[in-house]
């Protein structure tokens, strides 16, 4: 049984900017995060998941209907 299935498969909303920043402002990962999503394990999704609605910066958790994204 995965542990994140009360989570979207990926924190990608198709906003990326990875190119020129170490975060992406879209989702809040990393660009290695990003590149390597598919090849983490349910454990390692879930501390990148933590962290980033943790920090509550990307655009990801902004753009949410309130009550959504940071809980």
């Amino acid at each position: 049984m995965s542990i994140l299935n009360d989570l979207p498969d990926s924190p990608c909303i198709g906003i990326c900017s990875t190119l020129f920043d170490e975060i992406c402002q879209g989702c809040g990962r990393t660009a290695l995060e990003v590149c390597n999503w598919v090849f983490l394990s349910d454990e390692e999704k879930r501390v990148v998941w933590t962290r980033i609605r943790a920090e509550g910066t990307a655009v990801y958790f902004t753009r949410q209907p309130q009550g959504q994204g940071n809980s």
